[in-house]
């Protein structure tokens, strides 16, 4: 009855598919968590050292310090690196990086046009297979400006996806039930069929009376505005299919810039519950961005107490025990965060695992010390039943980019690649043969 009302593809995985657990191919998910800045790094010897952002030690032995400690529970579900960068990168200003940490392109002078993210990647190879081909979120929204990005998300034509900042939001367009909501979504969307039906129209007469550089400029909008059209008719096609049941009473729907803790926690919660119902396998979370003073993440950690604002505290981590520990209480907190959201998918069964087993989770910065574009604090986690190994620390020599780590991730999340930007192979050392 429910394939024939065309709903099956909106459910997630039952256990009651167990049985045919062969024939059923479950979800693989991927979800990318950015802070901006850096982190603390301190000599092993020096007093302020229990701060630092990596472990002692390293593969499995290590030891994490007082900012990770709440990641200990998890330690076998996740790696830590140090050494992984882009080498484009590092020819780059230290405010600018963010934009490319899933692109791997280079922006530098008047060359700022972007390539396309690897979580845009999954999502194309996903986006017919859910409702929503992916949750771009951020903590500013928006797209930002090149350079000083809203977004982790680029489109295939390195356009930015805009990030959206609201909890409610995000909650009514992924459960949202009413029927002056829907019959609203209706005419939107026949709106913006009519719109672009238009534009393509009047395009194609455009097209053949323009030099072969406005050519090409009118070529990149097109296809931008066949990306819109694609996602039109994806809306399309679930506007009638039930949006799964689930219950906002523990949600912090109207938290936002600020009730920073409440905030976070709920975007959190948001990205669980639509991997959780199968709405989308992709999701993106900039917690701030490049933008220095002016960014509205900026505030957070003063808002919760903390000594100073976001980008004051990474200044100061280099300046004595004390900027270290100021910083080091920012991170502990956002670690924290991050545990909560990785406990809750590992506490989900899902057929022969759970949410987390199924999920990669790519976690850090683009910067090492403040504005430094290379030594990227980074961490991998879930995937284990997506042929990754973890419960190890890997330092990585400068020589390899962190786009090895992409093409590792990408081709266990059924996104085949031989090569991504300047990558030279996959990461050998987390991967295992999937059981």
């Amino acid at each position: 009855m429910l394939q024939g009302c065309g709903v099956t593809i909106g459910l997630p995985f039952f256990e009651c598919m167990a049985g045919k657990a062969s024939a059923v191919s479950r979800p693989k998910r991927f979800c990318a968590v950015y802070f901006p800045y850096g982190v603390v790094l301190r000599d092993n010897e020096s007093d302020a050292s229990k701060w630092n952002w990596f472990p002692r030690d390293s593969g499995s032995d290590f030891q994490f310090g007082e900012g990770h400690r709440a990641l200990e529970p998890l330690r076998n579900d996740l790696t830590i690196f140090s050494g992984l960068s882009h080498p484009n990168g590092r020819k780059m200003n230290g405010h600018d990086t963010s934009d490319v940490w899933l692109t791997a392109a280079e922006l530098k002078g008047g060359q700022l046009k972007n390539s396309v993210s690897i979580d845009q990647l999954i999502a194309m190879r996903q986006d017919d297979k859910t409702r929503f081909s992916s949750l771009v979120m951020s903590t500013d929204g928006g797209v930002g400006e090149p350079t000083r990005s809203s977004t982790l998300s680029f489109s295939r034509t390195g356009q930015p996806i805009p990030a959206i900042n609201k909890p409610r939001m995000i909650f009514d367009r992924f459960f949202g039930t009413d029927t002056e909501s829907l019959n609203r979504q209706t005419q939107q969307l026949k709106n913006s069929a009519s719109m672009l039906d238009l534009v393509l129209e009047h395009s194609r007469s455009l097209h053949r009376r323009l030099g072969k550089l406005d050519q090409k400029k009118l070529d990149e909008y097109l296809e931008s505005v066949r990306q819109i059209e694609k996602r039109v008719e994806q809306s399309e096609r679930w506007l009638h299919v039930p949006k799964p049941q689930v219950t906002a009473t523990d949600l912090h729907l109207d938290a936002d810039d600020t009730t920073p803790g409440e905030l976070i926690r709920t975007m959190y919660d948001l990205i669980f519950l639509a991997f959780q119902t199968d709405s989308t396998r992709v999701a993106t979370y900039q917690l701030g961005n490049m933008n220095g003073a002016t960014s509205i993440a900026g505030k957070f950690p003063q808002l919760l107490g903390f000594a100073d604002k976001m980008h004051a505290l990474a200044h100061g981590a280099r300046k004595g025990k004390a900027g270290a520990e100021n910083l080091g209480q920012w991170d502990r907190f956002l670690t924290e965060q991050l545990a909560y959201f990785m406990q809750r998918l590992k506490d989900t069964q899902e057929g022969d695992g759970n949410l987390l087993d199924h999920t990669m989770i790519f976690y850090g910065s683009s910067n090492s010390h403040t504005h430094v574009n290379k030594n990227y604090p980074l961490l991998l986690a879930g995937g284990n039943k997506l042929g990754l190994k973890h419960g190890q620390y890997l330092p990585m020599t400068t020589d390899v980019p962190l786009s090895n780590l992409f093409v590792t991730m990408l081709n266990r999340l059924d996104t085949p690649v031989d090569k991504f930007v300047d990558s030279t192979g996959e990461l050998d050392e987390v991967t295992t043969t999937v059981s």
